[in-house]
């Protein structure tokens, strides 16, 4: 049973290319299950969320992560009574477009495309599932609903929005995207913020003294060594992080509640016309999440650990990216053909958006491997 203001099949705007329904899948089980088979997803795998995939095998991959968003996006949405098989596929699908090296290799990539109309990964993740995977013999991408895309395009900038269509509307209106889309946007920092945590324990890049500067992780790290005086280091944390996500949710879950008692939304256009997203913490947690962010930021983030290996990935982005402009033969057939065809159509800005596809498809040991082959010459 779903509430009156969550998305459910029947509402859907449905595809771009019009289909059949299926006997026993609702229209968001399908586009999840899509996501799911698609290259992209696969490729995930070997995709950094902080730590370079070689870097050990204990480190969460984009992969990993989109699973642990969409697991925490379910569990939100049961407690709101919204549409759970639409959170999964927006959660699974969020990082599609995301490049190898993170947002380093993101940044990396947005600096070349800046005089072609930039790059940025959450439209890229519309472009795979719209246009670059090929599955189907009946149309490009993956066919999904307007609910997902929506779902997946968290940002966009004005400019970008005039050219898509209703995509862009609720940009240019100022309206709010469905609850089943702002529950996968929060259960993505959710994820990330307490899952980096963790990976940056593991690595040995901060440790539980430090982040009991964090009141969101003093508080329960507290209670643990209270209960549990003779628990290891490692446990230790595991433990606070999973008391910290649940903290969160929960706090998530109650305030959103409290939104929706307050603005009372008969339907999801009750929702999109809001004056601001119904989804969120409350004021306190919301300050204890910025905190720990901040911390992440400079203890983290800013490690020189981390920051030689993005110091390494931008290079090997913008000598590829480099490379590939200058001489397109290099590219292999497939690739090749496509930034052909993009040169007919838009000139540069094709070539350079073709060749952008390719890299951002790249996983972090094939960008490696294809830089290695450019520039080594004893690599074949």
């Amino acid at each position: 049973m779903l509430a009156p203001y969550a998305v459910s099949d029947a509402e859907s705007r449905g595809r771009y290319y019009p289909e059949a329904s299926t006997r026993y899948r609702g229209e968001f089980q399908r586009d999840r299950d899509r996501i799911v088979h698609c290259s992209a997803f696969r490729r995930l795998e070997y995709k950094t969320q902080v730590f370079v995939n070689h870097e050990g095998d204990m480190f969460r991959t984009r992969l990993t992560h989109s699973i642990e968003v969409a697991q925490i996006g379910r569990s939100i949405a049961r407690a709101l009574e919204i549409n759970e098989d639409l959170v999964e596929a927006i959660a699974l699908a969020h990082d599609l477009g995301h490049t190898p090296f993170g947002h380093a290799g993101q940044d990396a990539l947005n600096e070349r495309m800046h005089a072609y109309g930039g790059f940025e990964h959450n439209l890229q993740s519309l472009r795979i599932v719209e246009q670059l995977e090929q599955r189907y013999a009946e149309f490009p991408g993956l066919n999904l609903t307007f609910e997902t895309r929506e779902g997946i395009l968290k940002h966009c900038s004005l400019d970008h929005a005039e050219k898509l269509g209703q995509l862009g509307e609720r940009f240019l209106l100022r309206q709010q995207p469905s609850l089943e889309a702002q529950v996968a946007n929060v259960a993505d920092e959710i994820a990330y913020n307490n899952h980096d945590v963790d990976d940056g324990l593991r690595a040995g890049l901060v440790t539980l003294e430090q982040l009991d500067e964090i009141a969101l992780f003093s508080e329960h790290h507290s209670e643990v060594k209270s209960r549990f005086p003779q628990l290891n280091g490692r446990r230790t944390g595991n433990e606070v992080v999973r008391r910290m996500i649940n903290h969160l949710i929960v706090d998530l879950v109650e305030t959103t509640r409290q939104r929706l008692t307050e603005l009372d939304p008969v339907d999801v256009s009750a929702v999109r016309a809001s004056p601001g997203p119904l989804v969120g913490f409350s004021r306190g947690m919301l300050e204890k999440n910025r905190q720990l962010k901040r911390f992440l930021r400079q203890h983290m983030y800013r490690h020189y650990r981390v920051h030689r290996m993005t110091a390494k990935a931008k290079r090997i982005i913008h000598a590829l990216f480099d490379e590939f402009m200058a001489d397109p033969l290099l590219l292999p057939g497939e690739t090749l053909a496509a930034v052909r065809q993009s040169e007919q159509s838009d000139g540069d800005s094709g070539r350079a958006r073709s060749v952008a596809d390719y890299i951002a498809g790249m996983t972090d040991r094939f960008a490696i491997a294809e830089y290695e082959r450019l520039f080594n010459p004893h690599a074949t």
